[in-house]
């Protein structure tokens, strides 16, 4: 389940997905999933393998539902319908580390947001 230890001090789970140089900034570890963000790009992963790969000006939006008594469902919706939403269930251990990765989502978000209407 959930390491109780600082995430942000935990190394990355599957290095091979990363670029050169590339570094994590915040992640999540969510039964097999791993939801990660560096300072390009969000990716989640399933297993050993990256299933939604999206840089954040293609991040349409985010939803991250809590309900009492059930696990969290979060859904991160891509721009173009090419690429598939990704539904995650975030168990109650979880959801602090993954609120964490979220705030980050949401500060790349606006922070592209603000570039391109400047740019």
């Amino acid at each position: 389940m959930s390491d109780t230890s600082n995430p942000e001090d935990r190394q990355f789970p599957l290095p091979h997905i990363l670029r050169p140089g590339e570094v994590v900034e915040s992640q999540a570890v969510i039964y097999d999933a791993v939801i990660a963000v560096t300072g390009e790009r969000l990716v989640v992963a399933e297993g050993d393998k990256s299933v939604l790969d999206i840089p954040f000006g293609e991040l349409r939006r985010v939803q991250f539902d809590i309900e009492r008594g059930r696990d969290a469902t979060l859904v991160i919706v891509p721009e173009h319908v090419s690429n598939w939403p990704r539904v995650v269930s975030v168990p109650i251990p979880n959801l602090k580390e993954t609120a964490l990765v979220l705030a980050r989502v949401g500060e790349h978000m606006n922070e592209t947001a603000a570039e391109e209407q400047t740019g």
